[in-house]
């Protein structure tokens, strides 16, 4: 029996991931019809992002699953009208890009160079030395699959990583701390901040003044998560004081970041355009393929959201 897909993820995206998606339903043995037109009370399994056109998921009283295409959800979780099963994308493609983005930011500024880049100036400045990775410590916020990642790349490059997450994790050679208390030591004295967390409630502004203020003075705070994570406000005060000694942030409240934002002409802000981790076509249709694959077996899906916890 032909399974109907929707896709239902804008249609820039259409072109990119039509052939990728047929390609793996056939290797997944799927008979699959899919478009970007099918009647709602036709369609089985809905490929969804944000931007997609949908918001009302009522008429769709067939559909076994909405997968999502982004790693976030924070768009969805809360939806009303949602009662399908809904899915998060976790693919290699997108743990990887993560992971590369994250170690070029941290190796950075770990070895300071900004300095030689943009001082090009005839001034021999070979009395700037760097301490070595094992004695800079790195605090990871948020331990799911790119931030677990991510902690076990740079625990491998020497760096001495703690995690933080909501719940107990253990990750090999990480120190994983976990919970209110667990937060702010998780952030005392930490000399780089990467902020990998799901966007909730309870981690909006998740690194405010106070918090801000545990770093080590001059520490680097990286945000390739969300933008709503971090009190923008805190921040720019704590980058004019010294007490945060440079921000990159790859995520905003407002994207693209307006064109007045002070972060555009602070010089100690590093403003990249959302483009830390990307969705992939051809990894992230595999992922799609194998959880309508276990819908049809009546298998759990992979990546399954938790919607009281929002993730």
């Amino acid at each position: 029996m032909t399974i109907n897909v929707l896709f239902a993820a804008g249609e820039d995206r259409w072109p990119l991931y039509k052939k990728p998606l047929l390609d793996a339903f056939e290797g997944a043995g799927l008979d699959v019809s899919m478009s970007m037109d099918i009647p709602p009370g036709q369609v089985d399994y809905l490929i969804f992002a944000p931007n997609g056109g949908i918001s009302d998921f009522t008429p769709f009283k067939r559909c076994k699953a909405v997968m999502g295409l982004w790693a976030g959800v924070e768009h969805i979780v809360g939806n009303a009208t949602l009662a399908q099963p809904l899915t998060r994308m976790v693919d290699i493609g997108l743990e990887r890009s993560m992971v590369e983005w994250v170690s070029a930011h941290v190796l950075r500024h770990h070895v300071g160079l900004d300095t030689h880049i943009h001082g090009q100036d005839g001034i021999w400045r070979n009395g700037i030395l760097p301490p070595l990775a094992m004695d800079r410590p790195v605090t990871i916020l948020g331990l799911g699959e790119l931030g677990s990642a991510c902690a076990e790349a740079l625990s491998q490059l020497g760096f001495p990583v703690t995690g933080w997450s909501r719940s107990s994790k253990a990750i090999p050679n990480v120190r994983c701390l976990h919970g209110a208390a667990g937060l702010n030591e998780a952030l005392t004295d930490a000399q780089i901040v990467v902020v990998l967390t799901p966007l909730t409630a309870e981690t909006e502004n998740l690194l405010n003044a106070d918090r801000l203020g545990l770093l080590a003075r001059g520490a680097f705070v990286i945000n390739p998560g969300r933008g709503a994570q971090i009190d923008d406000d805190a921040l720019l005060a704590a980058l004019d004081s010294g007490q945060v000694g440079h921000a990159t942030l790859d995520v905003f409240r407002i994207e693209p970041l307006p064109e007045d934002h002070p972060y555009w002409a602070h010089p100690k802000v590093t403003v990249t355009p959302h483009i830390a981790a990307e969705t992939r076509p051809d990894s992230s249709a595999k992922i799609i393929a194998e959880n309508i694959r276990r819908g049809e077996a009546g298998e759990p899906f992979r990546f399954l959201v938790d919607r009281s916890a929002g993730y």
